[in-house]
Formats: structure tokens, C-alpha cells, sequence
């Protein structure tokens, strides 16, 4: 059923519209288990600024996150990361909220401008992050406990960066996702938030699997690759098996963010 959107989510669209790609889901290799497979440890084992193997990261505790907001388009800012968390949420059946203070939260969501971006990096995610600011529009890091449990995070997006290259939006909608365990990009991924050369600013039915195989409630904080193998190829036979496969372009444009951009 169609619905008509309220005046702040036409303000949204009009911030976003301009540089929004159509998803591109015409490439189905993501129905293949074997592909599957591949693409999640490409993105769920490895980091972006690591090339190291690393083991299973995911929250056993609800995720609660804090918006600092440094900019104007505070409601618009707010809307755009309710839509995308709820979705979240949803797709990993795992609690995640924004919350009113930042003493109850374990991320911290900056949004910023860039003549303050270095500062609020430092301040919110340690000066080792500084390192990778030149070349990132937007930045996102997490602290894990020895288990492999993420239990700390961060954000910060200089709004005036993000809208000047067109990623405002992408910005909302990948560093938060890659905060819940998949941080790595990967041009073997696609199509994908976490593929650069993917014109996806939503996430993609992929990107929705690959959540669910991660909170899938046998896949433990902490496994490595070989420990994990087993039961990711037993979470795709399962998925093969209850329609979950053929049901992910459903399962994603359930994100508000998808009407709200004409889907």
C-alpha cells in the first residue's frame, strides 16, 4: 500500500535522492550456499585495515547507541539512523536502540563536520584510528573482550564529507552494519555495502544473509575459521531448506529506508 511521507522524511529524501543508486540485484550468486559461505568469511573474518584472519566477532549484549550531534539536520540525522537500526535489528533478531545519554551506551555516533572530524576521531576512537582518516570518508571502530565479544564502539561522520562525495546515506548505513561484526570491505562481495565498487547505498539482500548468518544463535563469539566452517554450512543448508535464501529481497526492503527512496 502506498504511503504518503510526512514533511521531515521528504527533507530526507531530498538530502539523500541525488546520489542513491537503484539496488542491483540482478546478480543472484548470492542464492549459491557456496558463495555464501565465501562471502561471509571475506567480510566477517578479516578487516578492513588488517589483513590478518581474525575469529568470529558479533554482540552477545543488546546494542545501545548514543547520537552526539554536532551539526544542523539533527532530526533528519536521527531519522536516518532509526530507520537503518531498526531494520538492523530486525534482520539479526538482536536488540539494538538508540538511547538518550551517552552513559548508557556502548556505541558512540558522532555526526560531525570534517574541520572537527581528526578531533572527535581521537576522542571517540583512540588516536591509532587517526591513521586511516585521510583516506576515509567516514570511520567506524570496536573494541572486542578476549572471547571475541564486541563490547565497545564508535562512529564519526563529518556530514559535510559524507554529502559533498555522495555517501552521506551510505555512510549511515555501512558503519553501523560493519559495527555489528562484518568490518572487512571486499571486492569479492557483491553486490554489497562492504564493496566499494558496488553502487549499493542500502544494503543488498547479500548484505541482509550475511547478518543473519553471523546472529544465527549457533555461530559463537570467538570461533575461528575451521570451528565455525561446520556450522556456517549447516546455517546455509537451514536457510536453503526454510525459504530464507529465496526470501532475502523480501526481508530487506522491510528497512523503511526502502519506501522512503521509492521501493
Amino acid at each position: 500500500m502506498w504511503k504518503s511521507i510526512n514533511p521531515l522524511n521528504h527533507c530526507i529524501l531530498c538530502l539523500v535522492l541525488f546520489t542513491f543508486s537503484s539496488p542491483s540485484f540482478s546478480e543472484y550468486r548470492w542464492l549459491d550456499p557456496a558463495y555464501l559461505e565465501e562471502a561471509f568469511y571475506e567480510v566477517a573474518l578479516k578487516n578492513e585495515y588488517d589483513a590478518g584472519g581474525q575469529n568470529v566477532r558479533k554482540w552477545r549484549e543488546p546494542v545501545k547507541i548514543y547520537l552526539e550531534h554536532k551539526v544542523p539536520d539533527e532530526d533528519i540525522h536521527t531519522e536516518l539512523a532509526q530507520m537503518h537500526v531498526k531494520h538492523l535489528s530486525y534482520l539479526t533478531n538482536h536488540p539494538i536502540e538508540i538511547v538518550p545519554t551517552p552513559e548508557e551506551a556502548n556505541v558512540i555516533w558522532v555526526y560531525t563536520r570534517l574541520s572537527e572530524w581528526e578531533e572527535d576521531i581521537e576522542r571517540v576512537l583512540g588516536r591509532p584510528s587517526l591513521q586511516h582518516s585521510k583516506r576515509a570518508i567516514c570511520i567506524a571502530n570496536f573494541e572486542t573482550a578476549p572471547d571475541g565479544q564486541m563490547i565497545k564502539g564508535g562512529i564519526i561522520i563529518p556530514v559535510d564529507q559524507a554529502r559533498s562525495k555522495g555517501k552521506l546515506l551510505g555512510c549511515v548505513v555501512e558503519e553501523i552494519t560493519q559495527l555489528l561484526g562484518l568490518p572487512n570491505d571486499s571486492e569479492k562481495v557483491y553486490p554489497s555495502i562492504f564493496n566499494d565498487e558496488s553502487p549499493e547505498d542500502l544494503l543488498s539482500p547479500l548484505d541482509g544473509l550475511l547478518l543473519k548468518i553471523l546472529y544465527h544463535p549457533s555461530l559463537e563469539p570467538g570461533m575461528s575459521k575451521d570451528e565455525a566452517q561446520p556450522i556456517v554450512r549447516a546455517i546455509l543448508s537451514e536457510f536453503q531448506q526454510n525459504g530464507t535464501l529465496e526470501g532475502a529481497i523480501r526481508e530487506i526492503r522491510k528497512g523503511e529506508l526502502y519506501p522512503l527512496m521509492g521501493f
